[in-house]
């Protein structure tokens, strides 16, 4: 017999282990592919983040050694770099992508924000789904429900039958 309160300590205290408690074997592949996809997805979205930030941080200074941002903007730097081609650059091109890169900064913070956010956000999924399942363990499903519809002579107004139907519904535990 599963008891709800001991699977809900196990899944908290180690993800999976509700599930091993419960029985339900299966579900351990999907509880860690979960917090795999949401790992991989924070990683990515970190890794573009601080690579997108290095290169604002690089294109915003006057010092020449720091250009990590050309290897981002495939465009000719002459057209828009200050600090390297301060005789050819055009001010409204350096703004489009500085602008670009703060934009993509906010995104990638967004979602490896929302990444986070969804790490426990399965967490508390896979929490729930060895409380639920250890809640539902003995739960009797049995062949005894039955559902009947019958025909039924609806009696008019009059004392005339027939002329009307109806369906009446009858359950059996």
């Amino acid at each position: 017999m599963a008891e709800p309160l001991k699977a809900t300590m196990l899944a908290v205290a180690f993800p999976g282990l509700g599930q091993i408690y419960n029985r339900k074997y299966w579900k351990i592949p999907l509880v860690y592919a979960g917090f795999g996809g949401l790992i991989y997805s924070v990683g990515v979205n970190s890794s573009n983040y601080t690579k997108y930030m290095k290169a604002y941080q690089d294109f915003k200074d006057d010092i020449r050694e720091t250009d990590s941002y050309l290897t981002l903007i495939t465009a000719d730097a002459s057209t828009y770099d200050p600090v390297l081609y301060p005789d050819t650059y055009d001010k409204s091109n350096a703004e489009y992508y500085k602008d670009g890169m703060l934009r993509l900064i906010d995104y990638y913070k967004r979602y490896q924000d929302l990444s986070y956010i969804g790490i426990a956000g399965w967490y508390l999924i896979s929490i729930l789904d060895a409380n639920v399942d250890a809640s539902l363990f003995n739960y009797d499903i049995s062949n005894n429900l039955d559902i009947t519809l019958y025909p039924v002579q609806v009696p008019l107004p009059g004392g005339f039958v027939g002329a009307g139907l109806s369906v009446r519904m009858v359950i059996n535990f």
